[in-house]
């Protein structure tokens, strides 16, 4: 031959993969997993739904309940006759003060409310001041007393101490106020707290507060 004869290449075809032919059940098994996981995932975003709805009223709940404490405020402190040598005979301590419920919706019962005046630590006057009583939101009751006589422990050494802090230009008293407190939203009543509240007193060399004292907000806190 002049020309070699070509001789036909035969190219081998891409084997082709073979398709599996699941049963019936595979495809069952696959649609019951697909239901489950949909189902789980309403599920759980009907729960995260109902829990972000529960905190959101609890936190509107919170905000309009949450309870203030009593605010007390002292309004007068009066010690007639500071400026007698010996006033001690006749001593007398006049004061009232306020006691603020600020709450929209929450009551206080005050039980066995007292108070006790101190001078450089000491107590020289302790006297009730009220039994009991109901107090509602938003209310302010005064408080007022006089200590004399049995209720104050005023004697001619104690007197002169009176004396020479006066010459300073400010005797300083302490008036703590205590009272068993239970706090009150609809039908409930909470446990019984020991409130006190600790007012820091000047007065002038005449007896009466000091400007800077009057109308001041008192410290309260509370005690098991």
């Amino acid at each position: 031959m002049s020309t070699a004869q070509q001789v036909p290449i035969q190219h081998e075809r891409e084997a082709r993969p073979l398709k599996r032919h699941r049963s019936a059940s595979y495809y069952v098994h696959r649609a019951r997993v697909s239901l489950t996981t949909r189902v789980s995932k309403i599920v759980c975003g009907i729960f995260l739904t109902l829990l972000f709805i529960v905190g959101i009223a609890a936190f509107i709940a919170w905000l309009s309940l949450r309870p203030h404490r009593p605010r007390i405020h002292i309004r007068n402190f009066l010690i007639p006759g500071l400026d007698q040598p010996t006033g001690f005979d006749n001593a007398e301590i006049i004061f009232n003060v306020t006691a603020r419920n600020s709450n929209q919706a929450i009551g206080y019962y005050y039980d066995s409310v007292e108070a006790f005046v101190h001078y450089r630590n000491q107590v020289i006057g302790y006297a009730p001041l009220v039994d009991s009583f109901y107090q509602e939101p938003k209310n302010t009751t005064i408080l007022y007393k006089v200590l004399s006589g049995a209720t104050l422990n005023v004697t001619s050494d104690r007197w002169s101490e009176f004396r020479n802090d006066r010459a300073l230009g400010t005797v300083v008293f302490r008036l703590d106020v205590t009272a068993m407190v239970r706090f009150k939203v609809s039908t409930w009543d909470s446990k019984r707290h020991r409130m006190h509240s600790d007012c820091e007193i000047g007065v002038s060399p005449d007896g009466s507060i000091l400007d800077s004292y009057k109308n001041k907000r008192c410290p309260v806190y509370f005690s098991n």
